[in-house]
């Protein structure tokens, strides 16, 4: 996990995350994964996020993610807990999705 802005990068170990707050201002992003190389969907996600967690020597921490690293954190924490990005759009992009990482894998 990044936090901060991207000049400086501050790297986290976070241990059963769970999210714990969401701001109500939402903001669109671009989002994608690994598992499906080159493709990419807009997707709305909270400007910010509190999420509670244990850190690399099991104390229990909070921390607010703003931005980009709340994006990244609430992306992580929801494929850790079963949900894959694409879940997170309308059918019809999930398929166009679906359809550009066939072509592009050959």
């Amino acid at each position: 996990m990044v936090s901060g802005d991207s000049e400086e990068r501050n790297y986290l170990l976070l241990f059963n995350p769970k999210v714990t707050a969401v701001a109500t201002e939402t903001e669109p992003g671009e989002e994608g994964s690994v598992s499906l190389p080159g493709v990419r969907v807009m997707i709305d996600r909270p400007v910010w996020a509190e999420v509670s967690y244990l850190d690399a020597e099991g104390s229990p921490k909070t921390a607010r993610f703003e931005r980009f690293a709340a994006r990244v954190a609430l992306h992580e924490i929801e494929q850790m807990n079963g949900v894959f990005f694409l879940q997170k759009v309308s059918r019809l992009k999930r398929d166009m999705a679906l359809k550009r990482a066939r072509k592009l894998s050959g």
